[in-house]
């Protein structure tokens, strides 16, 4: 939507303050975009994009510190010449972005986007960092690590932050520890003899040397640098086919086999996305119980009841508390402060202590992803370092082990017991000392910057996956969105599915497969229920009709009211999208609004300094006077993703209008100036740009 760049005018939006020609050929022809030069994938110079900062030369296998103003590990794996190369990875030879398929169907998408990445894979990296990232903050703090995009210690706290987090280890550590548990049954089971065979043979074999514990080790140790080995000890087979109790085949919860990863097996219509919408229930599910809980509800003795912007919705986390004082309240008890003085320190303690327990969650589940990351790295980090590493820490105690008689570990192990327990006057003085000394030790031993130093979590390997994209002038597309349902039948499956399952193929076909009597049950039931009259759903519709109707005349007086000057109703103009608008657009121009008025968010990369930008004017040929603001990227020192509405409104207008409600995002400059745009309909891609060309080092807050 603006005028192409030129040889003899590189900068046609004629950005103010920026020079249209180069001063020195070979440093300065270098866009903040690009913060390195081109180079092997395991040495980059870095080049001096910020005065003050000189060149350095890293080793990125080996995990070199970033420190100062120098980029980070991912901005240098980002620009560097990798061997196996995707369509994003390419050199486009042209100053302008190249579109890979932003409003393309899946099918028309190049493939792969990153090399040694299926593009599946890399949707669901990005569908779960757009859930992830809220806020993030530029920092020039010391990165032990090498990697930015860390957790802050005074992170925010929020309760969508805490859902998010509460998913994400559900699709980790759960997902995990379930897989993990079925093959036990599997194992023990005895269906699959031979391999069971196997294991119980080594098992006593090493009891009866007394080597059981160098037994675990080198097995562990096999595992971990050897990966074809997990494949053979540990065959993969679908979650959701597996029976946890008797470690044979079963029919999924979901009554078909739709999806490999997800614990119900239930229909996706992309990768990833089945345990995405488990998580997403998983929380819901525990709120309900919470809920109930708080009320005293008991479904089995109490009838069921049918009830019924921002000031005039209740809030909904006084929901439980009201709740449970009615209860209270109805047995003759006295809810209120003035009976019960631990009703506020309470309440105060337990949100006091909500912030620490969502840093403990996101912790857990960032060490799990990085474990994950190090034993299966992802292109383009190593390949090979992270595992060994790994593998070698183990080596020492398998020397020890066979050294060390069975009586001697557990003495040792007694004494470390006791001196945990009794030493706490040694410790105290001993981490007193450290303290002073050594300021920060305790994050130095991390072990994210020692063992797992470099090694990503899914956040950081996203991030430069999106840097890879911006390096080359060729974002990577956004996941796929469709509105149709997921598949309806099961995927066909091959015999390399299933694994060595102890079952014929008729009983695998049985269990993936949903019974033909049970299918037409549900359909009579599903029939039955339609035709019963349904007062509460008359009921309900006649409220959500007249939520409909408030909603509507409430948007449209803030049509009146930003007319006039009021800054928040023009911050809620144009939030509901119209139902006939298609938004097409990206990865240049993205529609929203700023101060109210419709327009394009533009992202200008072919000037001498890349800038994001604001003009009402949506055809060619802008001039200098149609820009509302522009922001050099390399200015931008934070960026937060807002709600088009308050939270509470957002949950009643999407209820009753059955639409996405339109976000907004915040830019902060350099200089503290806060830009706020909003009604942005695709403003997870626009933050994903944004926080992926600079030279910044993020921090996630």
């Amino acid at each position: 939507m603006y005028r192409q760049p030129t040889p003899n005018n590189p900068d046609p939006m004629g950005f103010r303050g920026v020079p249209t020609t180069n001063t020195e050929p070979e440093a300065e022809s270098r866009s903040l975009l690009h913060p390195f030069g081109k180079k092997d994938a395991h040495e980059v110079e870095v080049a001096p994009v910020n005065e003050g900062l000189g060149r350095r030369t890293r080793n990125i296998t080996g995990g070199s510190m970033s420190s100062g103003d120098s980029p980070t590990e991912s901005h240098a794996l980002a620009v560097a010449d990798h061997g196996e190369k995707g369509a994003a990875q390419q050199d486009h030879g042209a100053a302008e972005v190249k579109d890979l398929g932003w409003q393309e169907h899946v099918s028309k998408v190049p493939t792969p986007l990153v090399g040694g990445l299926p593009n599946e894979e890399l949707w669901v990296l990005v569908r779960r960092f757009d859930k992830q990232m809220y806020h993030v903050k530029a920092t020039s703090e010391y990165l032990p690590g090498g990697l930015d995009l860390n957790i802050a210690d005074e992170e925010d706290f929020s309760p969508d932050k805490l859902r998010a987090n509460i998913e994400r280890l559900y699709m980790t550590v759960i997902i995990g520890l379930m897989g993990f548990g079925k093959h036990v049954a599997r194992l023990r089971s005895w269906r699959e003899p031979r391999r069971t065979a196997a294991f119980c043979t080594a098992y006593f074999t090493a009891w009866f040397f007394n080597l059981t514990i160098p037994l675990y080790l080198v097995a562990t140790i096999t595992l971990i640098a050897y990966p074809p080995a997990r494949a053979v000890c540990f065959p993969p087979a679908p979650l959701a086919l597996v029976d946890s109790n008797t470690g044979g085949v079963k029919t999924p919860s979901a009554g078909m086999l739709g999806s490999h990863d997800s614990a119900t097996g239930a229909a996706e219509k992309h990768k990833g996305e089945a345990v995405e919408q488990e998580a997403h229930n998983f929380v819901s599910s525990f709120g309900a119980i919470a809920l109930s809980s708080a009320a005293g509800k008991n479904p089995h003795t109490e009838a069921e009841e049918d009830g019924s912007i921002d000031k005039t919705v209740p809030d909904p986390t006084n929901v439980a508390l009201h709740a449970s004082n009615a209860r209270v309240s109805a047995k003759g008890g006295s809810p209120t402060t003035k009976h019960d003085k631990t009703k506020q320190p309470m309440e105060a303690a337990m949100w006091i202590k909500a912030r620490p327990v969502m840093h403990v969650i996101a912790d857990i589940a960032d060490g799990w992803e990085r474990f994950a990351n190090a034993l299966s790295p992802t292109k383009p980090f190593p390949q090979d370092e992270p595992r060994l590493k790994l593998a070698a820490i183990l080596v020492p105690g398998v020397a020890v082990s066979l050294l060390t008689s069975p009586a001697a570990f557990v003495k040792m192990t007694n004494f470390f017991v006791g001196f945990g327990f009794f030493a706490d006057p040694v410790i105290w003085r001993a981490a007193h000392w450290l303290n002073q000394k050594y300021p920060n030790w305790q994050k130095l031993l991390e072990i994210r910057n020692t063992l797992l130093k470099g090694v990503p979590t899914n956040a950081q390997l996203t991030i430069t996956l999106l840097r890879i994209g911006e390096a080359n002038k060729a974002p990577l597309p956004p996941p796929p969105q469709s509105s149709e349902p997921p598949p309806t039948h099961p995927p066909a499956l091959s015999a390399e599915d299933v694994g060595p399952l102890d079952a014929s193929h008729e009983e695998v076909q049985e269990a993936i497969h949903k019974d033909p009597a049970q299918a037409r049950e549900e359909q009579l039931h599903e029939q039955e229920q339609a035709k019963k009259p349904k007062h509460g759903s008359k009921i309900v519709g006649f409220f959500k009709g007249t939520t409909k109707t408030g909603v509507e005349t409430k948007l449209g007086i803030d049509q009146v009211r930003a007319k006039i000057g009021s800054e928040h109703a023009k911050n809620r103009l144009g939030v509901l999208p119209d139902r006939k608008e298609q938004v097409l657009n990206g990865p240049i121009e993205f529609k929203g609004r700023y101060k109210g008025k419709k327009g394009d968010i533009f992202i200008n990369t072919s000037s001498a300094i890349p800038y994001v930008a604001f003009t009402r004017d949506t055809s060619s040929g802008k001039d200098d006077a149609d820009l509302s603001f522009h922001i050099p990227i390399a200015d931008i020192t934070e960026l937060v993703k807002k709600g088009g509405l308050g939270w509470k409104a957002k949950i009643v207008v999407g209820w009753a209008t059955d639409r996405n409600v339109n976000d907004a995002l915040e830019i902060v400059d350099k200089s503290g100036n806060m830009t706020r745009l909003t009604a942005i309909p695709l403003r997870e891609e626009l933050f994903n740009r944004l926080v992926a060309m600079g030279p910044q080092k993020w921090e996630a807050w």
